[in-house]
């Protein structure tokens, strides 16, 4: 026979700091998974789609996301030379990721051809490496580009904070003609668009960081702003008139 539940048992509930926690692990995650998808679009791409250009398509796209930060982010809130910031993160995620791991010095030791008498594992892993080289270049490449995209997604960042304030103000305005005038309340609406604010930045950030070709910023980032300033609208005007 099971066992009574107590009614007075309560569930314990994360606290503020392992929400922290769990939202910055839920980002990295998504970072990571953004990068590795990223890779192997263009891994695919190089055997299937544009192969003439090899390793050529991934260079090129890190000149054009640099020729689009240059030409149109000239400023911003959160520092006064973004073309500086973006080479920086490059950087820093090329050397945590290729130099501090020694990838680069095991690549530079595999790529010398090796001579007719000379024995060990340094041939073996040349002939292994030789055809693969091209992809394991164009990885570190998609791994800058996916550092100098960042940089541009964390740069507009106050385009979201902005959008996100005035759409949060006309909300309460709707919120309060609603409540004055008697106007009906929709639980159904106001749950499901905040569900769907979130989801909508982080497809946003996936979606940029993954494209397998150069597209302006722009194209991504004000489209899903406007779409989450009008769930953040929506919101706030079917919040519930009495609390």
């Amino acid at each position: 026979m099971a066992e009574p539940t107590d009614p007075r048992r309560t569930v314990a509930r994360p606290g503020i700091f392992s929400r922290v926690l769990t939202g910055i692990a839920q980002c990295l995650k998504w970072l990571f998974l953004s990068l590795l998808f990223s890779i192997l679009v263009e891994w695919v791409g190089m055997v299937f789609w544009w192969e003439e250009q090899g390793l050529d398509h991934s260079r090129q796209m890190l000149v054009n996301e640099l020729r689009f930060l240059g030409a149109d982010f000239n400023r911003s809130l959160l520092t006064a030379h973004p073309m500086q910031f973006a080479r920086d993160l490059s950087d820093q995620f090329y050397q945590a990721a290729f130099e501090w791991t020694r990838i680069v010095d095991l690549i530079q030791w595999m790529t010398p051809a090796p001579s007719a008498e000379e024995s060990g594992i340094r041939p073996v892993l040349y002939r292994v490496y030789q055809p693969a080289s091209e992809f394991v270049l164009s990885a570190m490449q998609i791994t800058q580009l996916f550092a100098v995209r960042l940089a541009v997604l964390t740069l507009a960042t106050p385009v979201f904070g902005l959008f996100t304030l005035v759409a949060l103000v006309d909300g309460l305005v709707q919120r309060d003609l609603r409540r004055w005038g008697g106007g009906r309340e929709s639980s159904f609406v106001y749950h499901y668009t905040k569900k769907a604010a979130i989801p909508l930045i982080i497809m946003a950030w996936v979606l940029y960081l993954a494209l397998p070709f150069s597209l302006h910023p722009s194209w991504i980032i004000l489209p899903f702003a406007l779409a989450f300033a009008f769930a953040v609208t929506i919101t706030a005007s079917t919040f519930k008139k009495y609390l």
